[in-house]
C-alpha cells in the first residue's frame, strides 16, 4: 500500500514525498481512512508507530476545504516537547498548503503565542495548563473546533491533567470529531474515552507492550557503580546515539556533566531547564551535535529523534508503562534498537512485571573487564536480614518479608541457560 491510495489533497502528497514517507505504517494504514470518513477513533498504539502523521494528514486534508484563519482543530498533548514535535510534523506535511499551526504551552512568555493566535491559525497544538490560561483570558476561541485530538492521554492522566482535560472539553463544541490516542488503557482513561467518544472505531497496533523491534538486557549492578558502569558501557559497547533515563533531575544533570568531562558529546534534558535550553538540547541531539541525551521521564516525553540505537535505563522507572514509554524512543518506525537497564536487587519486583508483559525472561549480562568489586552480578545477593534484638520477637509483618528475600532475585542471578 502507498499514500496515494488515501486520495489525499495533492499538496499533502507533495509534503509526504518531501519528508521521505513511502509506505504507511500499520496505524497510518488503519487510522487514516477512518478519520477521513469523519469517525471518532480510539487509537491504542506505542510510541514510534507513526501516530502523529496518522491523525495529522486527515486533519490537514479536511482543513484544505472551508474557512481559514480560525481554530478548527485542537490537539492536546501532555508536554511542550511533544506539542512542538506535532507542530513541526504538521508544518512539514502541510508546507504546500496555507494552513497554519500554533503551539500553546507554558514555560515561555504568552506574548508570541497570543500574537500568533491573533494572526490566525487553523490548528492549535496545546498543553492543558497554558490553554486554560488563554481561555480564561479570552485570548483564544475554540467555538469553531471541528476536530479534537487527545494525544498520549494516559500520560496526561499520570501528570494530573485529567481535571484540566474535562474543563477543556466544556469549551469545545459538542458536535465534533474526537481522536483519542493512548499507549495504555487504565480504568480512568477508559472512562474518559467512553464519555467523550461517539461510536468510535478502535485502532490497535500490537500489544500494549514494548515494541518487538527492541531487544532487552539487564546489567545487574549496585547503585554505587551505576555511573562508572555507564561510562564503561559507552566506551566498550557499540553504542551509537543513546538516550539515558534517570529518575531525578539532579542525576540527569550530573551524569551529563560527567559524560561530557569524559569526552562524550552529551547533554541533559530535565525539568529545571528553561524551554529554550530544553529545545536547544533536543535540537542538538536531533541534529547530531550530541550523541547522548540524559533525560528524566517527563522532560523526554514526545522526543521523536531518528536513529536512536540505544535506550539506557540508568534508573529503573516506577511502572511497566513508564518502561514501555522509555523503550519506545528506540526501535521506531520498524527499525531495531536495544534497551539496556542498570538493575539493582531492589528493582526485582518491577523486573518481574516487565518480563510478564514481554512474555519472556530478560537476558542478564555482565560487562567484561569491568571492576565490579565485591558485587558479583552472576550470583544471588545474600538477603539482608534484620538484627535480632534481645528479648524481642520479630513482628508478624516482618516474617513474610524475610521469606520473600530468600527467593532468588531475577536481577542478581545470571541466566543459567546461556
Amino acid at each position: 500500500m502507498n499514500f496515494e491510495q488515501f486520495s489525499l489533497d495533492p499538496r499533502l502528497q507533495a509534503g509526504i514525498k518531501s519528508v521521505g514517507f513511502t509506505t504507511p505504517t500499520p496505524i497510518q494504514e488503519q487510522a487514516i481512512p477512518v478519520i477521513l470518513d469523519g469517525r471518532d477513533v480510539m487509537g491504542l498504539a506505542q510510541t514510534g508507530t507513526g501516530k502523529t502523521a496518522a491523525f495529522a494528514l486527515p486533519i490537514l486534508h479536511r482543513l484544505t476545504k472551508g474557512p481559514l484563519r480560525r481554530v478548527r482543530a485542537l490537539i492536546v498533548a501532555p508536554t511542550r516537547e511533544l506539542a512542538e514535535q506535532i507542530h513541526q510534523a504538521i508544518g512539514e506535511l502541510g508546507r504546500n498548503t496555507k494552513i497554519r499551526s500554533v503551539t500553546v504551552y507554558g514555560g515561555v512568555g504568552k506574548g508570541r503565542q497570543i500574537d500568533a493566535l491573533q494572526r490566525g491559525a487553523e490548528i492549535v497544538v496545546a498543553c492543558p495548563g497554558r490553554l486554560l490560561d488563554l481561555l480564561g483570558a479570552g485570548q483564544i476561541d475554540l467555538s469553531h473546533v471541528e476536530v479534537l485530538v487527545l494525544d498520549e492521554a494516559d500520560r496526561m492522566c499520570d501528570m494530573g491533567f485529567l481535571p484540566d482535560i474535562r474543563r477543556i472539553l466544556k469549551r469545545v463544541p459538542a458536535r465534533r470529531q474526537t481522536l483519542f490516542f493512548s499507549a495504555t488503557m487504565p480504568n480512568d482513561i477508559r472512562k474518559l474515552a467512553d464519555s467523550i467518544l461517539d461510536d468510535p472505531v478502535t485502532v490497535q497496533i500490537g500489544m500494549i507492550a514494548p515494541a518487538k523491534t527492541v531487544s532487552h538486557a539487564l546489567f545487574p549492578t549496585p547503585n554505587g557503580l551505576k555511573t562508572s558502569l555507564t561510562i564503561a558501557m559507552l566506551d566498550k559497547l557499540a553504542i551509537g546515539r543513546a538516550l539515558i533515563f534517570t529518575r531525578t533531575k539532579y542525576r540527569a544533570r550530573n551524569l551529563a556533566r560527567k559524560l561530557e568531562k569524559m569526552g562524550h558529546r552529551a547533554a541533559a534534558l530535565q525539568g529545571n531547564m528553561s524551554q529554550n535550553q530544553r529545545q536547544k538540547a533536543i535540537n542538538g541531539f536531533r541534529q547530531g551535535k550530541y550523541d547522548i541525551l540524559v533525560a528524566t521521564d517527563i522532560a523526554a516525553r514526545g522526543i521523536d529523534v531518528a536513529d536512536i540505537s540505544h535506550v539506557i535505563n540508568f534508573d529503573m522507572p516506577d511502572t511497566v508503562d513508564a518502561y514501555t514509554h522509555r523503550i519506545g524512543r528506540t526501535g521506531r518506525a520498524q527499525e531495531v534498537g536495544e534497551a539496556f537497564t542498570l538493575a539493582t536487587p531492589e528493582d526485582e519486583a518491577l523486573v518481574r512485571s516487565v518480563e510478564k508483559v514481554l512474555g519472556q525472561r530478560i537476558e542478564r549480562r555482565r560487562l567484561d573487564g569491568f571492576a565490579y568489586g565485591a558485587f558479583d552480578p552472576e550470583s544471588r545477593p545474600e538477603p539482608q536480614r534484620p538484627q535480632k534484638r534481645a528479648g524481642r520477637r520479630p513482628s508478624q509483618s516482618r516474617r513474610p518479608q524475610r521469606r520473600n528475600r530468600r527467593r532468588q532475585s531475577p536481577v542478581g542471578a545470571a541466566a543459567k541457560s546461556r
